[in-house]
């Protein structure tokens, strides 16, 4: 479990780079974006993904990697416009990367939860398994929103949002670490 910790640290570290090099060029503005556009960002970001892996093949000379990183961002994101709302007001990045860290603990907690429990399973699965995970995960979450954020008996969008994150960051460990196609 160390081992997973520590390359989930990794993994994490370098997705918050990125999002934190945005932040500079394009400050806070997906703050406008309502919730289901941020689940349509995320659904396109998976999409693209699936169609290199059926493919084998990208026309834009960018791989999977960086998809995966957006998809754990975007999720961020999401549980961020989750518990604030969406607003045409920036947040300051202070505050933002605040609330991205709580997140990614949130996230971690769960994952080591689970962990204990499935036995790092994951580490026998394919990243295209994850990309799948990944896709249920979003029509869920796109029912979820057609239906008002209102479940029976199922766990809400938040509970969706932290499993992408965690799907993404198993996806970027088996390419870094484990040079998994």
């Amino acid at each position: 479990m160390e081992k997973t910790i520590q390359q989930y640290d990794t993994i994490t570290a370098t997705c918050r780079s990125v999002f934190s090099d945005k932040m500079n060029d394009y400050g806070t503005a997906w703050r406008i974006l309502r919730q289901k556009s941020i689940t349509d960002q995320i659904f396109i970001k998976a999409s693209r993904i699936r169609s290199i892996e059926e493919k084998g093949i990208s026309k834009v000379n960018e791989g999977i990697r960086p998809e995966f990183i957006g998809i754990v961002n975007y999720a961020i994101m999401g549980l961020i416009q989750l518990e604030l709302g969406p607003s045409d007001v920036n947040l300051d990045k202070e505050k933002t990367l605040e609330l991205y860290d709580k997140y990614v603990q949130t996230a971690k907690k769960l994952m080591q939860d689970k962990n204990h429990d499935y036995g790092e399973a994951w580490r026998k699965m394919r990243v295209s398994s994850y990309t799948d995970l990944i896709l249920m995960k979003l029509k869920r979450t796109k029912q979820i929103e057609d239906n008002e954020g209102k479940t029976t008996v199922s766990e809400g969008i938040d509970a969706n949002y932290l499993d992408m994150i965690n799907y993404a960051v198993f996806a970027l460990i088996k390419i870094d670490f484990e040079n998994a196609k």
